[in-house]
């Protein structure tokens, strides 16, 4: 996470006005993540930490944090004048040389340039800026292929394609048979226990499928084509109406059974996580997580429709746009629940005009 720190808040200048840490990336502390504070004038410290902060998220996959502190030096945009609300401030900037400067001075005094081939390079770069040309060579001469997500398969499909969704019922039954397992001493609530007799009996043909039994039984079959399934939320293990119970919960010890986590050897992966109503923290992961996994079924669900409010900026600024503003697809489920089952006016709308 690199934070380009200006020290601008438009006019809100003043720290206790702005936040109550000490540094605006403080906020990183809450998950451990290490802070790098690096001088924006001094170049080679920030390729330094940089390097350094690319090197940690490889080896350990972790979020890192670089605060990067400089400044506007012409203010909030072409036509603003901010020394009308940061003097002080301002008048510093001014008096503060630029970075260029700066930088070309240090590599003067240490004899890695001369003061003539300084301005030789700023009159090439002018130069090269007024006939159009590039100013800036590429840095990666070839890059890691290996980090590339590949979505060219998902490319130029017609919305209206049809897609055949048959599956063997053998194997379907046999899927059937291994999810409603349940392990030997393990101890099934009774309403719980109730639920999956009914299974059984759906299975068999007693009872009509109903819309957990189906939602389930699709999940194993998407796991079975080599698909993973992920699926977060507020009570998605259990459902919010209690109709998909797809985390069994033992009385006896409190430990976990998934079943459709062990359907066969070798299965793709499934995860299920209960989210704490967090909804535009949860669902902007989640939007990051499914950009990069276009072989995977990545579901975010809200407990009840109306709680997609809370998660509006992710849902408007990337999930409905970051395909034709940035060119990023991705292949993010949202499960919005819709009807009167929800408790009253606010739950039971999904705001589905939104979509």
């Amino acid at each position: 996470h690199l934070v380009i720190n200006n020290q601008v808040g438009f006019t809100t200048s003043r720290q206790d006005d702005a936040r109550s840490t000490e540094y605006a990336t403080d906020v990183a502390k809450m998950i451990q993540a290490p802070i790098f504070h690096v001088n924006g004038d001094d170049p080679e410290a920030v390729l330094f930490v940089t390097q350094l902060a690319v090197d940690y998220r490889m080896q350990f996959k972790r979020d890192v944090v670089i605060d990067l502190v400089c400044y506007r030096r012409r203010g909030h945009n072409e036509a603003d004048e901010p020394s009308g609300t940061q003097p002080l401030m301002y008048q510093q900037i001014a008096k503060q040389r630029t970075t260029r400067e700066l930088y070309a001075d240090a590599l003067v005094n240490a004899g890695v340039l001369s003061a003539e081939q300084v301005q030789s390079k700023i009159d090439d770069y002018r130069d090269a800026l007024d006939n159009g040309l590039h100013v800036v060579k590429s840095l990666v001469k070839e890059p890691n292929k290996e980090l590339f997500v590949d979505w060219r398969p998902y490319l130029g499909h017609a919305w209206t394609a049809r897609h055949d969704t048959r599956f063997d019922l053998k194997t379907l039954q046999e899927l059937s048979s291994k999810m409603l397992e349940v392990p030997e001493g393990f101890v099934v609530q009774r309403q719980v226990s109730k639920i999956y007799e009914d299974r059984q009996k759906m299975a068999a043909g007693g009872l009509p499928i109903n819309w957990g039994f189906a939602e389930t039984l699709a999940y194993a079959t998407l796991l079975f084509e080599g698909h993973p399934v992920r699926m977060t939320g507020q009570d998605v293990g259990r459902g919010t109406f209690s109709h998909r119970h797809a985390v069994l919960h033992n009385q006896k010890d409190d430990s976990v059974y998934v079943p459709l986590a062990n359907l066969f050897d070798g299965q793709p992966r499934l995860d299920i996580y209960d989210s704490f109503l967090s909804e535009e923290a949860v669902l902007a992961f989640e939007y990051g997580f499914a950009t990069t996994t276009p072989n995977s079924l990545v579901i975010w669900e809200a407990q009840f429709g109306d709680f997609a409010n809370g998660a509006q900026v992710v849902i408007d600024q990337f999930i409905t746009s970051g395909e034709s503003k940035w060119g990023r697809l991705c292949g993010l489920t949202m499960l919005l629940p819709h009807g009167y089952e929800g408790q009253g006016p606010e739950h039971s709308s999904a705001r589905l005009e939104r979509y």
